[in-house]
């Protein structure tokens, strides 16, 4: 018999932490000073006062001048590597002014007349180089020029036929996200299915749900926690809309609607040391730290470490949450030779999280306030432990081979309740209680050659690849009936469990195996790119039952796309990709536990326009995703699920980031579904609106440089979310909802540091909403604050 680990209830520790690293400013750490440091920037060019504010801000130092000198110029940017001076060089090159630094370590613009000197003497040369970096950022730095596409390589957003965003550290960090959801729900397309606080976290991209087992991490699936990641050691998140099995491979929950790659953080030419504080209400602490080194000659050597502790009360009523977290990744660059290592461990401990209902009500009630706990007395702990390894060979110019493997371990233990939603005075029945314990352990496998050439004035990029992934399931699962009748609005605590708890036993392995083999083609001084390819996939699946049950096939999933670029800044696109993908399993509290469903196929039909304006990009694209359906249908209170018919969504997405205006960085986005059911059984649902899956989303999103206070800035974001019918049936709807966050961050200098204080509030108007997922629902968070002092030394 099992108990979960207990913690303290005062988070004393984390709580003194916070407070240190909050004086350490004041106590006058002693650090590299930042002018010296040589830093990546990449800011288009603009009007001089506006592109001198950006990068001041990226520098992390104090600019102050007089608008008069800057009035009407303009500057051609920056891009490349830096220190502070050599900035301000490149920037002010031909203009006549100097950026003149005070003892109090900021910095005066001020004109060459003024101070008796010439410019081109007093400042060093520096070449401005464009940066040929796919991975670099965009105009207002939130989101970056392109990313990986798996087996594809790295591209540019305007090289590639299909939907991507790439979020960078910069989007991550402004927004105080402790979660993927938190960054990647900034597009319309894409939403979490779990309020902060539940069992885990999952998110539904173009209309289809992604669980968090679905996420890759450098390029591996397998590797990250099924309940949630922890973020502080993520530099950037690549989102791919639309199935990604071709690029990827397959994802071992299947999730179509998209694909999400995780890239670890890495260590810079520059030395990086961080202590950040937090506080998340109601009273939680904690404090992370975050240092990188490079070694060697040439810095070939690098070491990136991250750590994170948080103890303390959240805004759910009667909730306690702890977390800890510690990651490494390594990594060798020498020149031909390229290898990296990344290794974790997270631990979460939590008394009483955000649950789920499922509905019999013919009414929806109204939601009940995102801080009420409705199952007073759940519990849930998890732990991760995860190591993986990447090694890349340039064979010669045109070749390289590449390799990768991975090993996670996943154990979590937590209350299991279920309870259904009666009426719509919100009434429930909390039919049973027990216990769901899991251990998921996973090895993942990607091997690969890469080969570049040229045939008759046609370049070539040929990939042949293999991955494999071997994931097997134990579990703990055990119920009691509670026989107890609660309120959404005056929730009863759950009964003590009286069951006995036992260790997971084998229940389920899923083997997922594939080749492919992609050709990309590029024509007329690259204006008009071809992709190619085909990914032969098979799938194993066995149950460890009484009467075992296993699953085995395989299929062929081809992908064709095309770029067309008519002028520099315009790309038209049209893809075609298909998937395959793991039935999966009904769950161990289905009326029709642990059946095995068989594999099946999805295909998209997708084309899109893309505009890089210069400091703005707008996107357009309509897409069409079928796959086969999965029904939830409760009988006497008990779940069966099934496997029939197919759904079709269909889709109109409307995209802009980027640099609006001088110091005001955004993106916009909306989203509109059509999602119809046919070839149900017996026609039941036929040509109705598919579950859960909202009529249209929109966001927006701004972040603005103040112009009164330098080192300023104030955010914002707007979240849309559509009416959806919460079943298949078309009975009930759920309503939609808007919900809007604020926050500030603003950089200073204290004692030599420089320092980023950051505040947020998620949703402002303490809005209540149901959030939707599968068959069930679940409530949002409520107002929420979130506060931090970043300490960079």
């Amino acid at each position: 018999m099992k108990n979960l680990t207990r913690f303290p209830s005062r988070p004393t520790l984390a709580r003194l932490a916070v407070l240190a690293a909050f004086s350490m400013p004041v106590a006058g750490l002693q650090a590299q000073a930042v002018d010296s440091q040589r830093l990546a920037y990449d800011i288009p060019a603009g009007p001089l006062d506006r592109v001198l504010n950006n990068f001041a801000r990226r520098a992390g130092v104090l600019l102050s001048f007089d608008p008069a000198v800057t009035h009407d110029r303009q500057t051609a940017g920056l891009s490349g590597r830096y220190t502070v001076a050599e900035g301000f060089s490149v920037l002010l090159t031909g203009s006549g002014l100097l950026a003149v630094k005070n003892a109090d370590g900021g910095y005066v613009l001020t004109t060459a007349a003024a101070t008796g000197s010439n410019s081109n003497a007093v400042l060093p040369t520096v070449t401005i180089t464009e940066s040929a970096d796919p991975t670099a950022p965009y105009a207002g730095g939130l989101v970056a020029r392109g990313g990986s596409l798996g087996v594809l390589g790295t591209a540019s957003v305007m090289d590639t036929p299909f939907s991507t965003t790439n979020y960078t550290s910069q989007g991550i960090e402004d927004v105080q996200a402790r979660a993927i959801g938190d960054v990647i729900a900034n597009d319309a397309s894409v939403r979490n299915t779990n309020g902060n606080g539940g069992f885990g976290d999952s998110y539904q991209i173009r209309g289809f749900t992604m669980s968090a087992n679905d996420v890759a991490f450098n390029g591996l699936y397998g590797m990250v926690p099924l309940t949630r990641m922890p973020i502080a050691m993520v530099e950037r998140i690549e989102v791919l809309k639309g199935p990604g099995t071709l690029m990827y491979g397959m994802g071992p929950a299947g999730g179509v609607g998209g694909a999400v790659n995780l890239v670890s953080k890495r260590a810079h030419e520059d030395p990086i040391s961080s202590v950040t504080a937090t506080y998340l209400s109601n009273s939680q602490f904690g404090l992370k730290g975050d240092i990188g080194r490079r070694f060697g000659e040439n810095q070939e050597w690098g070491i990136r470490v991250n750590a994170l502790y948080a103890d303390g009360n959240t805004g759910l009523s009667g909730s306690n949450q702890q977390q800890s977290m510690g990651s490494v990744g390594l990594d060798y660059n020498g020149g031909r030779v390229r290898w990296s290592l990344d290794a974790y461990t997270q631990h979460e401990d939590a008394r009483n999280f955000r649950p789920q209902f499922s509905i019999s009500s013919l009414v929806m009630p109204e939601a009940p306030s995102g801080k009420t706990n409705l199952y007073p007395g759940t519990t849930l702990q998890s732990d991760d432990k995860a190591v993986a390894t990447r090694l890349e060979y340039d064979i010669n110019d045109q070749l390289t081979a590449y390799g990768a493997v991975g090993y996670h371990v996943a154990q979590s233990s937590q209350s299991w309740p279920s309870a259904t939603i009666l009426n719509a005075q919100g009434d429930t029945n909390v039919l049973t209680n027990g216990y769901y314990d899991q251990k998921v352990t996973s090895t993942s496998a990607d091997v690969g050659m890469r080969a570049r050439f040229n045939t008759g004035g046609i370049k070539h990029t040929v990939m042949l690849g293999a991955n494999m992934l071997n994931q097997q399931t134990d579990y703990f699962f055990l119920t009691q009936s509670t026989g107890i009748t609660s309120n959404l609005y005056n929730p009863t605590a759950l009964p003590a469990v009286t069951i006995n708890r036992g260790d997971p036993t084998p229940q389920s392995q899923t083997r997922l195996t594939s080749f492919a083999l992609t050709d990309t083609l590029s024509f007329a001084d690259d204006r008009l790119r071809l992709i190619g390819g085909l990914r032969r996939q098979q799938v194993y699946t066995h149950t460890f039952a009484a009467v075992p049950q296993n699953s085995n096939k395989s299929a062929v999933s081809p992908v064709l796309g095309v770029v067309v670029k008519p002028i520099d800044n315009l790309s038209l696109y049209a893809n075609y990709t298909a998937a395959l993908s793991t039935g999966g399993f009904t769950s161990a509290s289905d009326g029709n536990p642990n059946q095995v469903f068989p594999p099946y196929k999805s295909k998209q039909y997708e084309t899109g326009v893309k505009a890089d304006w210069g400091r703005v990009t707008t996107t357009a694209a309509l897409f069409q995703i079928e796959q086969a359906s999965r029904t939830s249908t409760l009988v006497n209170g008990v779940t069966y699920t099934t496997q029939d018919g197919r759904n079709r969504v269909r889709g109109l997405e409307l995209a802009a980031y980027g640099e609006l205006l001088r110091g005001l960085r955004f993106n916009a986005s909306g989203t509109f579904f059509d999602a119809k059911q046919y070839h149900t059984a017996n026609g039941a649902t036929d040509g109705k609106d598919v579950g859960a899956i909202p009529s249209n989303n929109f966001n927006l999103g701004l972040d603005w440089d103040a112009p009164w206070l330098q080192g300023l800035a104030l955010n914002t974001r707007v979240t849309r979310t559509g009416a959806m019918w919460y079943s298949n049936a078309n009975t009930l709807k759920v309503p939609g909802w808007t919900r809007v966050d604020v926050g500030a961050r603003y950089i200073a200098k204290a004692a030599g540091q420089v320092v980023t204080y950051r505040a947020n509030i998620e949703n402002l108007f303490d809005k209540n909403y149901w959030v939707m997922q599968n068959g069930y629902v679940g409530t949002s968070s409520g107002r929420t604050f979130v506060l931090s002092a970043q300490v960079d030394f």
